[in-house]
């Protein structure tokens, strides 16, 4: 079983309008979701207030994108996630959701 010590990073973040990113990604944890090819950051708040918490420890608290190469058990066991930008109406996609 995976400990929270041991949950992937998210190592990156370029989407500019999550209240979240502010010079990285200030969520305890993000949750990856979506349907038809997309991976989408569930956690994408698009507000002007900045929240989150003082210190950069986000990391992958779930995904619910079981036919990625990196889930397990709904676990994300990539090294690290990127994430950034989507296309359509996707504001906040896994950059690194690769399908099986």
């Amino acid at each position: 079983m995976t400990t929270s010590t041991e949950m992937p990073a998210v190592a990156e973040c370029t989407v500019t309008g999550c209240s979240y990113n502010h010079d990285g990604c200030h969520a305890f944890a993000i949750t990856v979701m979506g349907e038809n090819g997309s991976a989408d950051c569930g956690t994408f708040v698009p507000l002007n207030t900045k929240g989150g918490l003082d210190r950069v420890v986000a990391q992958v608290g779930a995904c619910s994108r079981t036919d990625c190469t990196y889930n397990s058990s709904l676990e994300c066991t990539a090294s690290g996630v990127r994430v950034g930008p989507g296309s359509g109406g996707h504001a906040a996609n896994c950059l690194t959701y690769t399908p099986r």
